[in-house]
């Protein structure tokens, strides 16, 4: 099963390189990787993508626990939550291309960066399976010459988020 797992993380020199080191050496590979700042300078949110069962995530989870650096996990699977990713295409039009990116953009509202015929560049943000469906769609109009992907992102739905989360259920480690 596909697990999103988002995790509040010491802002400290090594400490990613520790959490992701757990993974790697208990076999598991992980999908995607988001890390960016909080509204709090000393912590940063990460957020990865895994596949493995429940109770397999969950042992994996309790490991990640016990690391020093690591202030609060979320399963976001687990509940309801927003997962959305961000996706730049740079494609190489053919004769009569254009419209088709124009139409194909339209359709995804997705916002075109650059029209030039040989670097034509499109940006979109949705849910992973609409991100998937366009660069498909993208790829039987042009020629693919780049893509960038953000790796998930995720929210949980409702009034708790992980960082208020942190503050009545804090990891013990």
């Amino acid at each position: 099963m596909r697990h999103v797992i988002s995790v509040l993380l010491q802002n400290e020199v090594g400490a990613l390189t520790r959490m992701t080191g757990l993974f790697s050496t208990r076999g598991y590979n992980i999908d995607s990787l988001n890390v960016a700042p909080t509204d709090d300078s000393t912590v940063s949110r990460v957020t990865l993508v895994i596949r493995g069962s429940d109770s397999a995530i969950a042992q994996l989870n309790t490991q990640l626990a016990k690391l020093v650096d690591v202030v609060n996990i979320h399963d976001m699977t687990l509940g309801d939550h927003f997962e959305r990713e961000l996706a730049i295409l740079k494609l190489k039009l053919a004769t009569g291309g254009h419209a088709r990116v124009l139409a194909l953009a339209k359709k995804y509202d997705a916002e075109i960066l650059d029209d030039a015929q040989n670097s034509c560049t499109v940006q979109l943000t949705g849910r992973l399976a609409e991100i998937d469906a366009f660069v498909e769609e993208a790829g039987q109009i042009g020629k693919i010459a780049a893509v960038a992907r953000s790796g998930s992102v995720t929210v949980s739905k409702g009034e708790v988020t992980l960082s208020s989360y942190v503050r009545h259920h804090r990891l013990t480690g």
